[in-house]
């Protein structure tokens, strides 16, 4: 058996899309699911920094065949394991077949190990996130309801459905409000999806909404405390929302 592999990506940064896919690996992981976490943004790396990390060896090092992929990776208390990325590397603002290659490698290595393997992309729409979203089985898009978020939301599904023929996108909407839901969010990028991506193609484009996560001042907190949220507030309902995420993606019987 192999792992399903999802990419979380976004539009723009800053959306949580970290703080999701660290978030939701815990919640996989209390259902039973061995997860691996992948920090796919080579370049610009904080998964670590949201699981109060100090890696010793990271993905470059594997990368760059100084140490082995099993020397990077690391098992975490809330019970997944991660293989963590580096920090200000330049080399890997570009996609280069070297860069190719070793992703493709370590996800071979790693799938039969796992259940769900979660990639956490970099933000927007470059050659190095394109071609890691493409490794995936499914992708998952992270937004808020932000006009800019939704922009650039809608630009990433506009160019996924036509490079890599996505005609299925799963949604999450972090940061709701009370006066605006997910599903007016969903509603309205669909709406745009409907006019704009859709017409010509062999098949409409369809979003998923798999979860929201509220506004929640337990998140600042936990962040700040570099905590994830169910360890620092497990009863908040960002944690509650999160579950809810988990469930939705855990197999039946999972």
């Amino acid at each position: 058996m192999s792992a399903r592999i999802t990419a979380i990506t976004s539009g723009k940064g800053g959306v949580g899309k970290t703080f999701i896919a660290a978030n939701l690996a815990a919640q996989l992981a209390a259902r039973g699911q061995r997860v691996l976490v992948l920090d796919a943004d080579l370049g610009l790396a904080n998964l670590d920094v949201v699981l109060n990390l100090s890696p010793k060896v990271t993905l470059h090092d594997v990368f760059t065949g100084t140490r082995t992929l099993e020397e990077a990776l690391t098992e975490v208390s809330q019970g997944f394991s991660v293989l963590l990325a580096g920090s200000g590397l330049v080399e890997y603002s570009r996609l280069t077949p070297e860069v190719r290659d070793r992703l493709v490698e370590t996800l071979a290595a790693m799938a039969p190990r796992f259940d769900h393997i979660l990639l956490d992309t970099g933000a927007g729409i470059s050659d190095v996130v394109l071609y890691t979203v493409s490794l995936a089985h499914e992708v998952m898009i992270v937004t808020t309801p932000e006009p800019t978020a939704m922009t650039d939301a809608y630009a990433t599904i506009k160019v996924l459905a036509s490079t890599q023929q996505r005609r299925s996108l799963l949604l999450v909407v972090n940061q709701t409000l009370p006066t605006v839901d997910a599903r007016q969010v969903r509603g309205q990028l669909q709406q745009v999806i409907d006019r704009f991506v859709s017409p010509g193609l062999d098949k409409p484009v369809t979003l998923d909404l798999v979860g929201e996560v509220p506004v929640d001042a337990a998140v600042r907190d936990a962040v700040r405390r570099r905590q994830l949220v169910a360890e620092a507030y497990p009863g908040s309902p960002a944690a509650q929302a999160l579950a809810a995420l988990a469930a939705r993606l855990t197999p039946a019987g999972g």
